[in-house]
């Protein structure tokens, strides 16, 4: 089993984005928890680009601090805005994000589906505020038109997935409550839409279960679409992040069918701010490889 450290570390640690001089002190702090593997993000166009500027100083870090970016998410929203030249704003962005991403060395990068533009009445959208197991009210605004939102998603989800085929990296759909693939079903509609395998998903337990979904048959519905795994335990009613065991999730069920379908990849501690962050990745880290070695993962 190869385990990662998802920057939820970081950005529990530090805030939600993390400075830069924060993220370098995440990332040896990662390292000293006992990750070879870790994420980096960039979240919104003046963090992402942040990153990009100091690309060499975080990439710097991990070399001294011996571990690999095995995921990077670039982050804008924007670039499923109703406006035009937003979108093309914000794909240029995401354009120099996967670019970063192959600089740092990570074969695959990912992004959320987002919220759709909805007006909100309660509650904040992620890229606002990162806070888990808020309400979420929205109102559809007059005059939006689901077929052709959708239409128009599925052609940024194109535009993003040839940017990194072409610079030979592999693009993933997060599924979070909410969004616009939040779940198992819209995710297997968009990969109807967009029939090409350099897309895949991060089967996302939390943000899976929360919605009332049957882990292993989620996992069996997108079988090797299945890309990446981001681990954290819920209770089945909140969009929390819990340790393992914390919650309720059926753990048994999702390795034996990640198992039967023979995924390889990596299982990403993904946990939200809860008290000693840092004990809590190392104590889950330890309850992954007991599960490894119990069904030889």
């Amino acid at each position: 089993m190869k385990i990662s450290c998802c920057w939820m570390y970081a950005i529990g640690t530090y805030g939600f984005p993390p400075k830069v001089h924060d993220m370098l002190k995440a990332i040896k702090e990662m390292a000293e928890l006992g990750f070879n593997y870790i994420e980096l993000e960039g979240v919104g166009y003046d963090n992402l680009g942040s990153v990009i500027e100091n690309k060499e100083l975080i990439k710097a870090e991990c070399e001294k601090q011996g571990v690999e970016v095995v995921n990077f998410a670039p982050l804008i929203p924007e670039i499923i805005s109703l406006d035009k030249n937003e979108r093309k704003k914000a794909l240029r962005h995401f354009e120099k994000g996967v670019e970063a991403a192959k600089y740092f060395g990570s074969p695959r990068v990912w992004i959320d589906s987002y919220n759709p533009p909805l007006q909100m009445v309660e509650g904040n959208i992620y890229v606002e505020d990162l806070t888990y197991g808020k309400t979420i009210w929205g109102r559809v605004p007059k005059g939006f038109s689901w077929h052709r939102f959708w239409d128009l998603f599925v052609g940024v989800i194109k535009e993003c997935n040839d940017i990194c085929k072409q610079n030979e990296m592999e693009l993933l759909i997060e599924p979070r409550v909410g969004e616009v693939t939040g779940n198992t079903e819209g995710l297997l509609r968009l990969f109807d839409a967009v029939s090409d395998d350099n897309l895949g998903a991060i089967l996302d337990t939390a943000h899976q279960y929360a919605q009332k979904e049957i882990l292993p048959l989620s996992i069996a519905k997108l079988g090797s679409k299945i890309r990446y795994v981001h681990v954290a335990d819920n209770d089945g009613r909140d969009n929390h992040h819990y340790g393992i065991g914390n919650g309720t999730v059926d753990w048994e069920g999702v390795f034996l069918a990640l198992k039967e379908e023979g995924y390889q990849g990596f299982y990403a501690i993904d946990l939200e701010k809860v008290p000693n962050l840092g004990a809590e990745f190392i104590r889950n880290k330890q309850i992954l490889e007991q599960f490894a070695e119990r069904y030889d993962l």
